[in-house]
């Protein structure tokens, strides 16, 4: 294996991991249900915590009984989210500072979400500088995370060999896709706990990380 200086590109999931924004999701999600009567318990958004959004959707649809469709949950959790994130973008800890450095290196970047595209794209235009060189959605994707495809159409859109990039998840859902991708996996818990898993990389946060330490995760 070649010697690597640096990783070929980062590949950053959405909520949870670049922005503490699961507590809008499980506040979006518990006003939908009690709008059918349904009693959503903590436990219910948990369990949605990584998943593609129509999986999440058609569980919601489901649980209680909507006449809404799936798009339609979709587009009511996905507003409502984007109108919380409109008043503060909560950014988890270390996560920004790391996204600038690797920018003002030439580290090529991804945004990979189970979000829709309309949110991810905003999220990114809000940011202040050219974040991401690629943003792939939920909605660009025939398969969602657990599945590796999102991260292997990342590494396939930025041209790079996907076992000589990072990836960071917040869920097992999603550190599952990007391990099954081959990518250098990184899973930072947040809401949810991460298993141990032989092999499996495991950081409490992102604070006082640099690109020093990706590149470490390789040799």
């Amino acid at each position: 294996m070649p010697l690597i200086t640096s990783p070929a590109a980062v590949l950053w999931d959405l909520d949870g991991t670049l922005i503490d924004s699961e507590h809008y999701w499980m506040n979006s999600e518990r006003n939908l249900a009690l709008e059918h009567g349904f009693d959503w318990q903590t436990q219910d958004g948990l369990d949605l915590v990584g998943q593609a959004l129509s999986v999440s959707g058609l569980s919601m649809k489901e649980k209680f009984g909507s006449s809404l469709e799936v798009p339609e949950i979709i587009d009511r959790l996905t507003n409502d989210v984007m109108q919380q994130l409109s008043n503060l973008i909560p950014w988890r800890p270390g996560a920004l500072e790391l996204l600038l450095e690797l920018k003002s290196a030439g580290i090529k970047t991804a945004l990979v979400t189970m979000s829709m595209s309309k949110m991810a794209q905003s999220l990114a235009d809000s940011i202040g500088f050219h974040a991401f060189d690629v943003i792939v959605a939920g909605d660009q994707v025939t398969n969602g995370k657990p599945h590796p495809e999102p991260y292997l159409r990342a590494a396939e859109l930025l041209d790079v060999d996907p076992t000589h990039c990072v990836a960071f998840e917040d869920s097992l859902t999603g550190l599952t896709s990007a391990e099954s991708a081959g990518t250098k996996a990184v899973g930072i818990p947040n809401v949810v706990s991460i298993p141990d898993a032989p092999g499996r990389i495991i950081w409490k946060t992102l604070q006082g990380v640099t690109l020093a330490d990706l590149t470490a995760l390789f040799s």
